[in-house]
């Protein structure tokens, strides 16, 4: 069976952060990793996304040729991911003339179908000083939403609205400054609403025609969420061509001059990069893509669960010849310190600096991949800071697993002049087995669930389970009665057994300790099969380390960062601390640069204090407004449906006056489920949302950030 493993195109624009590889590369990474070591057909596919409007216009601000910019962060995050042990199968390129190909042939063949694409014409923004007409990234203005004046026509940065040009007050080229004028032009759109009952019936039961293709239950809840939320809303047709002068070219005798929306090519360069790897490598691209026995698993963030649950798989149906994904694992966002990722602030590290800093660090590259697995945004978004970067190296690497090995090699060579030694039959080497047969299928199980987390714990507690197994039977007690006790080789060899496995477990998280472990094991490197090798000789009763087998000496695998005898390692992540500081020193100072907003008067008086246990009984969750109307014989009431994730709810709400209840399909809000339901003016409410009010009455959404999903918990 095929294992075809895509993760997100990165965006060729930029180098790559922190979040970048905790969403899309490393849990991929692992995956792949675990499925190489059990002996499957794996093949794992990325590559640099390299077309759409902020590559040109960062060209146009720097007067350079796209391509030197393409060619620049193609290569830099390339070298990021291959020092972090990203072990990609194939890393493409989308300006290559395969995807461009792929990418065209994919359009002709839905062209030809006669009723996937709708051609209208539309108006769209024109720089009359440039002579072209604006993408969305092109134009910049004030946000209707929220009143921030440097959002962009596709979005505002400041509150996440999803946004289009034409909403934008006062909006201006990015170009020139001038204002845009609107002008006539045609564009090809992607029909997504002819398939909107196949992917709701494909998201919620799993099936393509009446046969069960995935099971939903294994599916993340954000990522159902958020499907059922635009599936609910409707799904309308999306235009998949731009006016630009780069990109792929439209192959169509009406569209000249006209290129592929960024959205509709990028996803093909997963086609585009197989066929490459298969070009390159004597296989069948088509026993990937086309086979009805292929495992897609896509890897990506939140901000792409649409484009690869509803937009990629309508596309793919569409097309009629390839295969769907059985999994989108989406992993929630990163943060940096309690903040967002931002370059212009100097707040976070790139994969490259990282790099680049952390050269000498022992271990460092795994160093990097340990504390971001400890702490994966899996379910939600996650935080990395240097204290738990430097806690999970200290007690996971070097007090748990650097100790047991330093300890059981010296004993080793202590004692058996470092070879592994013959058991005695009465000892407990089944229950040191059956404890690493545990582990082994449960780290396994939990990898193959997208529970890198569960996993890497499990790993921990395998090393514990060796460190506390050898101070409790205490050989070097026994030793000092009687050094010929039988016991003490039954002890060094139970050890051993377990150090064998933690050095091949090691291997999805952190090869290159991985390696350095098998190293001193004297072992070959783990290689594809070894996984599943280690099952079958844990259940035949075989050893994983033969009596007689020589050792090397571990020694110091993992020097603490927090050690009094070297402060290296902690004065580097200090420099990193000093960073920070110097940031959050610029960002005060750019605050106090701004003026003061007047203090806020007359504000309501506060409420009497209550308990936490009081507010803990309050169940508040994230919901989307389906729909809305106005309710008879009443001015104030709306009578709203909200989507909750795993069901709709009637609400009655008094916003009548406030909001008008043709644009509230969409809106997203936080609601207060518990309240007992009750009849208002003749409809039933089962929910109230929450309203921020101003000081003139104004009411305005308690919202959660854009495109969050439903049902969450807010706490």
């Amino acid at each position: 069976m095929p294992h075809l493993l895509t993760s997100a195109l990165p965006y060729a624009n930029g180098p790559l952060h922190l979040g970048h590889l905790a969403g899309a590369y490393l849990p991929a990474d692992i995956y792949a990793r675990y499925l190489r070591l059990m002996g499957k057909d794996v093949l794992w596919v990325c590559g640099s996304d390299e077309h759409g409007a902020a590559i040109t216009l960062r060209a146009k601000k720097e007067g350079i040729d796209p391509k030197q910019i393409i060619d620049k962060y193609h290569e830099l995050n390339k070298r990021s991911f291959a020092a972090l042990g990203i072990s990609f199968d194939y890393y493409h390129r989308t300006s290559e003339p395969l995807h461009h190909e792929t990418s065209q042939d994919f359009f002709r063949t839905l062209d030809k179908k006669g009723d996937e694409f709708i051609v209208r014409s539309t108006e769209q923004y024109y720089d009359p000083e440039f002579k072209q007409f604006l993408a969305d990234r092109y134009i910049k203005g004030t946000c209707p939403r929220c009143g921030y004046d440097q959002a962009y026509g596709d979005q505002c940065e400041n509150c996440g609205s999803d946004l289009s040009p034409t909403e934008l007050i006062d909006p201006v080229s990015v170009l020139s400054g001038a204002k845009p004028e609107l002008r006539e032009t045609k564009h090809w759109y992607f029909d997504l609403s002819r398939h909107e009952e196949f992917l709701r019936t494909w998201i919620q039961e799993g099936t393509i025609d009446g046969a069960q293709q995935h099971d939903p239950r294994n599916w993340k809840k954000h990522v159902i969420g958020q499907c059922m939320s635009w599936l609910n809303e409707g799904l309308q047709p999306r235009a998949i061509t731009r006016d630009l002068d780069w990109g792929i070219s439209v192959p169509h005798p009406e569209a000249e001059g006209k290129v592929l929306y960024v959205w509709f090519d990028a996803p093909i360069g997963y086609i585009s990069s197989t066929k490459q790897w298969c070009l390159e490598n004597g296989r069948d691209w088509k026993d990937y893509w086309q086979n009805p026995d292929t495992e897609l698993i896509h890897f990506i963030g939140k901000d792409n669960i649409v484009f690869h649950c509803l937009i990629f798989p309508a596309m793919l149906r569409a097309h009629g010849d390839y295969v769907l994904p059985k999994n989108v694992p989406a992993n929630q966002f990163l943060n940096f310190e309690g903040d967002k990722f931002s370059k212009s602030r100097g707040w976070g590290i790139e994969l490259h600096e990282y790099v680049e800093q952390f050269e000498d660090f022992p271990n460092g590259e795994d160093a990097l991949r340990w504390a971001l697995i400890r702490n994966l945004p899996e379910q939600q978004d996650a935080d990395f800071t240097w204290d738990g970067f430097t806690e999970y190296y200290d007690k996971d690497l070097a007090d748990k697993l650097g100790n047991f090995f330093n300890r059981v090699t010296v004993l080793t060579h202590k004692y058996f002049d470092g070879a592994v030694p013959e058991p005695e039959e009465a000892g407990d080497g089944a229950q040191v087995t059956s404890r690493i047969q545990e582990a082994a299928t449960s780290i396994g199980s939990h990898i193959e669930a997208f529970r890198f987390k569960d996993a890497a714990t499990t790993f921990v507690e395998l090393a514990t389970y060796g460190n506390t197994y050898l101070q409790d039977a205490a050989p070097w007690t026994l030793a000092k009665t009687d050094p010929e006790d039988p016991r003490i080789a039954t002890i060094i060899y139970n050890c051993n057994q377990i150090a064998a496995a933690l050095a091949l477990l090691a291997h999805p998280f952190v090869p290159l300790v991985s390696a350095k472990l098998r190293t001193v094991l004297q072992q070959e490197v783990a290689t594809n099969g070894d996984w599943a090798a280690l099952r079958d000789r844990l259940e035949s009763g075989k050893p994983l380390l033969e009596p007689g087998h020589a050792i090397g000496k571990a020694g110091v695998l993992f020097p603490k960062i927090v050690d009094r005898k070297d402060d290296r390692l902690l004065t580097l992540i200090q420099q990193q601390r000093d960073k920070l500081t110097a940031a959050l020193e610029r960002r005060d100072a750019e605050q106090a640069a701004q003026p003061i907003t007047p203090k806020t008067t007359n504000l309501p008086e506060m409420k009497p204090e209550i308990s936490f246990d009081d507010f803990t009984k309050l169940d508040l969750r994230t919901a989307t407004i389906l729909s809305a109307e106005p309710i008879k014989k009443s001015n104030k009431l709306l009578h709203l449906t909200i989507d909750l994730g795993d069901q709709q709810r009637s609400v009655v709400s008094g916003i009548a006056k406030h909001f008008d209840a043709d644009a509230l399909a969409g809106q997203q809000v936080v609601v207060v489920t518990n309240l007992a339901p009750r009849k208002m003016a003749g409809a039933l409410s089962e929910a109230m949302i929450l309203m921020a009010e101003d000081g003139e009455g104004k009411l305005q959404f308690v919202a959660p950030p854009a495109g969050f999903g439903n049902g969450w918990t807010v706490r």
